[in-house]
């Protein structure tokens, strides 16, 4: 079972939080600059940034978003509609079933494209069987 460390109070350099994360330094400073954190993150008095739980639960979820192909405009919106607060559910729910929509067809077009990929194998591993291999078309009409 996958022991997590919690997190401390003054919370976690950036190094930490990278590794935490699984995305780089520079990602969480991207994130941060585009304007994909919900909340401001920490600094302490030196200027260093502290990340705490929260921000690490938002990290995951934008790279979720982002895995699943979400545009990175549509997450900064997301991270604004949540900053706002309460009011704007509906609109939340409206872009996370457009996005889900979006990922529903890409899972079509891949599981197609899959089915297209088993057929070949099973041609290839058919013909590998029956000793016929070079019967297979080849470009240029190699044999």
């Amino acid at each position: 079972m996958l022991e997590v460390k919690p997190i401390p109070e003054a919370g976690l350099t950036i190094a930490e939080a990278a590794r935490r994360s699984g995305v780089s330094a520079h990602t969480l400073r991207y994130y941060e600059r585009a304007g994909l954190v919900v909340t401001r993150v920490d600094r302490t008095s030196g200027g260093r940034r502290r990340y705490r739980k929260l921000d690490l639960d938002w990290i995951r979820i934008y790279t979720k978003l982002r895995a699943t192909g979400m545009p990175i405009k549509v997450i900064r919106r997301y991270a604004e509609l949540v900053g706002a607060g309460h009011g704007n559910e509906q609109e939340r729910l409206a872009l996370l079933e457009s996005h889900r929509d979006d990922v529903l067809a890409r899972l079509a077009e891949l599981e197609e494209n899959l089915r297209l990929i088993d057929r070949k194998i099973g041609v290839y591993r058919g013909r590998l069987a029956a000793g016929d291999a070079d019967g297979l078309w080849a470009p240029g009409g190699a044999r």
